[in-house]
């Protein structure tokens, strides 16, 4: 589980409850901020109108793309260096056709198919482009997934306002009656409220964590064309260590050497 997402996303709407509840009515303010006919318009125009935008395959991905958000993911671009590494050394050792035993222990399905297409001797430009056109694939798919929660980030507000100015219609038409105006006004309101909650709560966040990973995947990816295509061209797993260790931040890198000094020293 990704604690990041959980403990935003309850610190969240706890700030919010206790904003609400810190007036003269406590607890029962609550009551206050529901109206159901308002959740329907903003929740229910929001996501129809991001449906109408999209295909039906394409939206249905998207929304159960919120639960991506919610693990941890299992990326480590230290871990993949070490694994190139380790495969530039058997490479070195032993020569590339070593390498399609190694690549039957490995679990990164991407780097297994790398290793595996420069075995077979492919060519170089050839092992990228195969390599580097998933790599976009890859992108359009998250790409799409981010689009849909950006697209409710801005239907969110915009529903939000439509029920407002809905509500404020049928305020005004009661004008004649002043004890009418006040809950009135409130449930117009709410609907502001709705949508700016829909967008900056769940919507801008769940992108946002989208983005976050995607980037990281696509690092790690980058890091694996780079080391197999260094491995393909017999480079030595020193430089190719060295080449690979420019993707880490200093942090990262410091530690990473540590480890492996400590791995070294060890042995």
């Amino acid at each position: 589980m990704d604690l990041a997402t959980i403990i935003g996303l309850i610190g969240c709407i706890g700030l919010m409850l206790l904003a609400i509840m810190t007036g003269d009515q406590g607890a029962a303010a609550i009551g206050n901020f529901w109206d159901l006919t308002s959740v329907l318009v903003t929740f229910g125009g929001a996501f129809m109108a991001v449906l109408a935008s999209s295909s039906l395959k394409d939206y249905i991905n998207g929304m159960k793309s919120i639960t991506i958000t919610f693990k941890a993911p299992a990326l480590d671009e230290a871990g993949t260096i070490k694994s190139v590494m380790e495969l530039s050394n058997i490479a070195r050792k032993e020569g590339l056709l070593a390498l399609e035993e190694a690549a039957n222990n490995l679990e990164d399905e991407f780097l297994k198919k790398g290793v595996l297409l420069v075995v077979d001797g492919t060519d170089p430009e050839l092992v990228r482009a195969i390599l580097e056109t998933e790599l976009e694939c890859m992108e359009t798919r998250h790409k799409k997934n981010m689009t849909h929660w950006d697209n409710i980030a801005s239907m969110g507000p915009a529903w939000g306002m439509i029920g407002t100015l809905i509500g404020l219609v049928n305020m005004l038409k009661k004008l004649d009656d002043p004890s009418a105006i006040g809950p009135s006004m409130a449930v117009a309101l709410i609907t502001t409220f709705y949508g700016s909650v829909l967008a900056n709560w769940i919507a801008t966040p769940t992108s946002n964590k989208l983005k976050v990973n995607h980037e990281a995947e696509y690092r790690v990816k980058v890091v694996i064309i780079e080391g197999l295509l260094s491995i393909q061209a017999g480079e030595n797993p020193r430089v190719i260590g060295e080449k690979l260790k420019s993707f880490l931040s200093p942090a990262q890198r410091a530690a990473f050497e540590a480890e492996e000094g400590g791995g070294e020293a060890d042995g």
